[in-house]
């Protein structure tokens, strides 16, 4: 009978969930996000005109322990030229960071802010637990992320 109630209870919380957005701890720590921005890639093409840098093949970006990989990641720089403003990837996104991995079809990082917003089915795994949703918003700094637009996930009882 308690199981049952658990379960019902764990239904009922995942329906609400799906029907709003849901915050959620991302990574382990509070990311430092005016350490070193660092990129690897297959290639690179500069424009000056706009400002912007275009990474495409295997693309990795790193700084400190997140890591962000995609096929292309357009770089938007400061006015000045002396630091990234902005990072747009494309073409199937993953963020980690600590033992935390998502999954989004694009992401944008606000390096600046210190916010990612990764869009387009978002899979967000922590350890055996996952959530999945159309948008997630990474607070790097406080280490939080929210999730909106259809959120679903699937609670493991106890005994799994």
């Amino acid at each position: 009978m308690i199981r049952v109630l658990t379960i019902v209870c764990a239904l009922g919380l995942a329906t609400s969930l799906a029907a709003q957005g849901t915050e959620v701890a991302f990574g382990a720590v509070q990311q430092d996000t005016s350490l070193p921005v660092e990129v690897s890639a297959q290639s690179l093409s500069v424009s000056q005109n706009d400002g912007s840098a275009l990474f495409t093949g295997d693309v990795v970006i790193g700084q400190g322990e997140m890591r962000l990989s995609a096929p292309r990641v357009l770089v938007f720089y400061t006015k000045d030229q002396s630091g990234i403003e902005r990072l747009e990837a494309t073409g199937g996104v993953t963020l980690v960071n600590a033992d935390q991995a998502a999954e989004a079809d694009t992401a944008e990082y606000e390096v600046n802010r210190g916010t990612i917003r990764m869009v387009g089915n978002v899979l967000l795994t922590q350890g055996a637990n996952t959530l999945v949703s159309d948008t997630m918003d990474v607070d790097l700094e406080n280490g939080t992320a929210r999730m909106n637009g259809r959120v679903r996930t699937v609670f493991q009882s106890g005994d799994n």
